[in-house]
């Protein structure tokens, strides 16, 4: 899949959500705000969906890139990430991840977080392997 279609660069992508959530106050610093490893964590977990879909089986996370902050997540949204392939290589796929969160006072939706996540396919014992020939982001 590449970067999916959207009405209006302010709004989310035209595709399901890989997750959604809630922010909790056990994940908030004392302002308020949801703690940013806590949003790294929701990222990760989206973009693996598609990762290990794509991977038709086992993978793990290598590295996360230009990740970016733009917003705050605040006690009480609901925070919705959304994940599509980028490319994908020998034995890695690279996800985009998008993350919006509607604000429980008034349903107000922002773009608070976007980033890139490289996972590798992994076999049964851990090791690197190669990801099956198939659809989903531009073949390297």
């Amino acid at each position: 899949m590449t970067e999916p279609d959207r009405a209006d660069p302010d709004s989310p992508p035209a595709i399901t959500p890989a997750l959604r959530t809630l922010a909790m106050p056990a994940d908030a610093n004392p302002n308020g705000d949801i703690f940013g490893g806590w949003v790294l964590a929701q990222m990760d977990l989206a973009g693996s969906v598609p990762a290990t879909e794509r991977a038709q089986g086992r993978i793990a996370t290598v590295a996360m890139d230009a990740v970016r902050f733009h917003k705050p997540v605040l006690i009480g949204d609901l925070v919705s990430m959304y994940a599509w392939i980028d490319r994908v290589g020998r034995s890695s796929i690279t996800v985009k991840v998008e993350t919006w969160a509607t604000r429980r006072t008034d349903a107000t939706l922002v773009r608070v977080t976007e980033g890139t996540l490289v996972y590798v396919a992994i076999d049964p014992s851990g090791q690197k392997r190669q990801v099956p020939p198939g659809d989903g982001g531009v073949e390297v």
